[in-house]
């Protein structure tokens, strides 16, 4: 997601802004370098290097960096300070566009002291490509540090902090500041801001596993740029074509991975393959963790389908990233590719590989959060030393006044010198004593900190066990499924591997989230009805789902018979409410707090239940899973027969 909110806003322009100057091109056939050198100011030659998007056309970035040196070393020569930072500049973008973050953030801080004696468009260059440079190499606090230097400058009046937090993880909270702070500012008749809009928020889903509510703001983004391009209105330039055309390559591999996630290979390889040729046409490096995410994509998608040959075309062709986890899953993929063709040699090379890259990740996470904390100790025993400098300097001034106030009588200086003594002395005692408490309470407060770690640790990893033995139980169950013939004995399999699923999902989201007492119930839900919509695929896709349990959290005790009960309505639905020629399906699914506890509530608008329901619920076992699980939750399950469809009910405690 990082790369292509990077792609995105190079897209929309914010990256170099340049408003007020034309775009400078080279003729046809004329080698853009050859026209770099012959500007006559370094001035002139910085314009024109980030005017010329497609640079890297005639000559690599290589060959960019040797003219750069030797313009670079004639300024040296010359003592001219404006150009050398002009030059260095240009030689940290260059780094930048080869991948090279770490050369490139050390050359743009090499010039960060001297950002007050800048042209206002250096400095916005110089800005941007540090803050680009630090989210690249994961330097959240000096990221934040220069978008506060931003809005200081004017180039951001309000500054955000959406991508932080998605890179973080946190990807619900940073939709939420994204929707609040852009979209506002989208033009409703801009179809490229709504097409990068749309795809943004397609993305922050996309990572919150929600593929199904993530596809819908793809397509929609797919639909704007198709109109942005085909809008005989508008006269486009060549620089917004390509633009939408890359656009529109993003967009595509989104939609791939969301079919992906949603065990929709076929449907997802022409969407994929489309999208790599397009990013594999740059010259740019920019864009390589994107390419190489989608050629990920592809390999799983064939290795899914046992297409190897074509899974190994992938894995063994052209990878180029800096990222770590993408080269961790690269690996993977290929021991998962050996395993597949049963070469158990290579297999537990790249499974070597990849832990060897997971515990250098684990080791500079480790280092940096000691870093952090060191920081922030060294403070806090600053804050400690001043506080006491001042109090000795209040005891010393009162000690003085005391003295200055009774000189004309001896004998009251000495009896106000044994109090003052006193009173000095009783206060070093309450100071010690509180020292040695505040530090016996540190040490208590690190013991229960530490207890409270290893018990979040060892209850994610029960949970964790418990799903993937839940995982376990659906596997025998699919095997179980193969070898039997009976086509009831098959339905039973299949619905009992969905209540699995349903289970094993709780304890999914519980080691997932940060807080292990409850269960976000939105999330779940959408995941839960991903999971049947691919057992019961038939008809799926023409159901409108509508799920309206945002803002509410359950525990386990209530989250896995809700889940089950989900489960086994929403299956019901999707085998005998909705025939083949039924239209406009719909299902509604709701739960709210209410002041007594909560209310749960789905309706569809299918067949409805037949006359005889009563009697026929003695001898279904769905009916009687659903009402012993209702009577688990100390309530009892109310069924309306409406004029469209079924509506079940219920509250709870």
């Amino acid at each position: 997601m990082k790369k292509s909110l990077i792609i995105i806003c190079f897209l929309v322009g914010v990256a170099f802004p340049t408003s007020g100057i034309g775009q400078e091109f080279a003729m046809p056939g004329e080698s853009f370098l050859q026209t770099y050198s012959e500007k006559e100011t370094a001035a002139e030659k910085l314009s024109f290097f980030y005017q010329t998007s497609d640079r890297y056309t005639f000559h690599s970035a290589y060959d960019w960096l040797d003219r750069i040196n030797a313009d670079l070393n004639s300024a040296i020569q010359q003592q001219d300070s404006a150009a050398i930072r002009t030059y260095h500049l240009i030689r940290a973008q260059l780094y930048y566009d080869l991948g090279n973050f770490k050369r490139s953030a050390t050359l743009s801080q090499e010039l960060y002291p001297e950002l007050e004696s800048m042209d206002t468009t250096s400095l916005h260059r110089l800005l941007n490509l540090m803050d680009e440079n630090y989210g690249k190499l994961r330097q959240y606090d000096k990221q934040i540090e220069i978008r506060e230097r931003k809005r200081q400058f004017g180039i951001s009046e309000n500054v955000s902090f959406y991508d932080i937090y998605s890179n973080l993880g946190l990807h619900r909270k940073a939709m939420e500041q994204y929707i609040e702070e852009v979209k506002k500012s989208v033009d409703s008749s801009d179809f490229y801001q709504l097409a990068v809009y749309n795809n943004q928020i397609g993305e922050f889903l996309l990572s919150e596993k929600s593929s199904a509510t993530a596809m819908t703001y793809f397509k929609k983004a797919q639909g704007y740029i198709v109109v942005f391009v085909n809008d005989i209105n508008q006269v486009r330039t060549r620089e917004e074509i390509d633009n939408a055309s890359l656009l529109k390559a993003v967009v595509e591999g989104n939609i791939g991975k969301a079919h992906i996630l949603q065990n929709e290979q076929e449907e997802a390889l022409p969407y994929l393959e489309n999208s790599l040729g397009v990013l594999s046409t740059l010259s740019s490096d920019a864009y390589a963790d994107e390419k190489a995410v989608n050629i990920l994509a592809l390999a799983s998608a064939y290795l899914d389908l046992e297409n190897y040959r074509k899974a190994r075309q992938y894995l063994t062709g052209e990878f180029d990233t800096f990222q770590p986890e993408l080269q961790i899953r690269h690996n993977r993929m290929l021991a998962d590719y050996y395993k597949a063709t049963g070469d158990s040699g290579r297999e537990a090379l790249y499974l070597k590989n990849a832990m060897r890259l997971q515990d250098s990740i684990n080791a500079l996470e480790a280092f940096n959060q000691k870093e952090r904390l060191v920081t922030i100790v060294a403070s806090e025993e600053l804050e400690k030393e001043k506080l006491k400098n001042k109090e000795q300097e209040l005891m010393l001034a009162q000690g003085r006044e005391v003295m200055e106030a009774q000189d004309m009588r001896i004998n009251l200086v000495f009896i106000s010198l044994v109090f003052t003594l006193l009173g000095f002395a009783g206060l070093v005692y309450a100071y010690l004593k509180s020292i040695k408490n505040q530090r016996l309470i540190a040490e208590q407060k690190r013991i229960i900190e530490n207890s409270l770690v290893e018990k979040d640790s060892l209850l994610k990893e029960i949970h964790h066990r418990v799903k993937n033995n839940l995982q376990m139980v659906s596997s025998l169950l699919s095997l179980q499924t193969k070898n039997t013939r009976s086509k009831a004995a098959i339905e039973a399999l299949e619905e009992g591997k969905t209540r699995v699923k349903a289970m094993a999902l709780i304890h999914q989201k519980l080691y997932q989230n940060d807080d292990l007492s409850v269960i976000e119930m939105q999330g779940y839900i959408e995941s839960l009805i991903n999971s049947i919509q691919s057992v019961y695929r038939k008809g799926g896709h023409s159901i409108n789902i509508t799920i309206d349990a945002e803002g509410v959290e359950l525990d386990i005790d209530r989250a896995i018979p809700i889940g089950l009960i989900l489960n086994e309505l929403v299956s019901n639905s999707f085998k005998y409410a909705f025939p083949e020629d039924f239209e406009n399906g719909r299902i509604y699914i709701h739960i709210q707090n209410t002041k007594e506890g909560g209310f749960f509530e789905y309706t569809d608008n299918g067949v409805g239940l037949p006359e005889d329901t009563e009697s026929r619920s003695e001898n279904s076992m769905g009916i009687r899973l659903i009402k012993r699980l209702v009577n688990q939750l100390q309530s009892t399950l109310n069924i309306d027969k409406t004029a469209e469809g079924v509506r079940f009910w219920f509250n709870f405690k």
